[in-house]
């Protein structure tokens, strides 16, 4: 299981969906606080399922087509969650609303994404070689 990259791929996402929203915020308020995601229920959600997806898929590695459907959900839950902090910070930026700048934690779904399509073509890699081995038989 650890030896294949596509598991070092998927244990950094979930580090980037399980632990590091809580260190970055996602902007910062007018008034000097941080916006972290705890504060919204929808952000919740939907970085807890994109964990629990990413810890599923991990689990599955004996299971290739599995494990490459449930990390093609979690790029598309990701892809939302990135289009609801883009909509919310664009409709709420200015100081009219007292969000003042953005944080880093709005980018931490593409580098999710990024690192869910890299386990994606390492495990289409794997596939091909199993079925390669599978034709020569």
């Amino acid at each position: 299981m650890i030896q294949r990259i596509q598991t070092i791929y998927l244990i950094l996402a979930l580090i980037i969906t399980g632990a590091l929203p809580f260190v970055f915020p996602l902007w910062k308020l007018s008034t000097g606080k941080d916006f972290y995601f705890m504060l919204d229920q929808v952000y919740v959600v939907l970085l807890g399922i994109s964990t629990t997806m990413t810890l599923i898929s991990i689990m599955t590695y004996k299971k290739r087509q599995n494990q490459f459907v449930l990390n093609r959900l979690n790029i598309i839950l990701n892809l939302i969650l990135l289009g609801l902090f883009v909509y919310r910070s664009l409709n709420l930026s200015g100081e009219v609303v007292q969000v003042s700048e953005k944080g880093i934690g709005m980018f931490l779904p593409i580098v999710a994404i990024v690192l869910l399509v890299l386990a994606n073509k390492a495990i289409k890699k794997d596939e091909d070689l199993v079925k390669s081995v599978d034709r020569l038989r």
